[in-house]
């Protein structure tokens, strides 16, 4: 039998969840291989770059796509569990799941619009080293399409991982992301909202006197939560009590539309970073996440062919 592709595997991948035990990603691998009578040499098949097997590799992009329209959870690393909502797709999906089933969860389709927008192409993503058949794209296009898809399944779940923090481990992850971005000198980056320092939770100085200072407000709130004009005013206010006139107003929710002209309307310079932001800094920036592989793509020297 020919290994599926990994549309083929969602529901099927779902259904070996549907007892609601947690189990480890490499066992769904083994088993999904059990259940399509793969052979020893369709297991051991690579992707081209010789870097996972080809199965592995599909049963994990079925596994990012179901996790990502939040019929799985991932309750910790390396393992997953199915969840109400997989438990009704499996009932009103009796025959199959695939991208077009997954369009009517709005979870998906946040996820792909996150895609379509680092990528500036409605090309429908495929796992690495399979690209769909009926694809014109190059080499190089489907490995940026590959790569923006990881990356934005990575955002997502970089958000979800600093929504479960605390109020005080949300602030220190805010405060080492600005660190890694360059803002301040060596150890010149501090909380401070643990000492009562009403409307600012850390201070970054940019001189070793402390005298040119932005000033940070961290808020983790719920995804769907807004935060409107009042707030904006409120930390306004904090850095004006602080003779200061720069500041970040970090939040894993979003700004509403007078929340933006509030911060572009005073005379203090305000940037503010939601949710979305917030999880492509954290990746652009390594802060939580892990670099798993590099690829490097060729092209003919052809200047060097002609000097021979």
């Amino acid at each position: 039998m020919t290994i599926p592709d990994f549309q083929s595997l969602m529901r099927p991948v779902l259904a070996h969840l549907a007892d609601g035990e947690i189990r480890r990603t490499r066992d769904m691998k083994d088993a999904m291989a059990d259940a399509f009578s793969l052979t020893d040499d369709e297991r051991a098949q690579m992707l081209p770059s010789g870097r996972q097997r080809t199965m592995d590799n599909r049963v994990g992009w079925a596994l990012t796509y179901l996790r990502q329209a939040g019929l799985i959870d991932q309750p910790s690393r390396g393992r997953v569990v199915i969840n109400a909502a997989g438990r009704k797709a499996l009932t009103a999906y009796p025959d199959r799941i695939d991208m077009k089933t997954l369009e009517a969860y709005p979870a998906y389709l946040d996820f792909r619009d996150r895609t379509r927008e680092k990528t500036q192409t409605d090309t429908a993503p495929s796992d690495v080293g399979a690209p769909p058949a009926d694809t014109s794209a190059t080499p190089s296009e489907l490995l940026e399409l590959a790569v923006a898809t990881n990356r934005s399944a990575v955002e997502g779940e970089v958000l979800k991982a600093a929504l479960a923090l605390s109020p005080t481990g949300f602030e220190d992850l805010v405060i080492a992301l600005l660190a890694r971005m360059g803002y301040g000198r060596a150890g010149s980056v501090e909380r401070t909202s643990a000492s009562g320092d009403a409307g600012v939770d850390g201070i970054i100085s940019q001189d070793p006197l402390g005298l040119d200072r932005i000033y940070v407000q961290a808020k983790r709130y719920a995804e769907d939560r807004t935060i409107d004009r009042p707030r904006i005013h409120e930390f306004a206010g904090a850095l004006l009590g602080k003779q200061g006139d720069r500041g970040v107003f970090i939040t894993t929710s979003r700004f509403s539309g007078g929340a933006m002209q509030e911060a572009e309307r005073i005379n203090a310079r305000i940037e503010l970073i939601d949710g979305r932001r917030l999880a492509e800094l954290l990746v652009t920036y390594g802060v939580g996440v892990q670099a798993e592989e590099s690829v490097t793509l060729y092209r003919l020297d052809e200047d060097y062919f002609e000097s021979l």
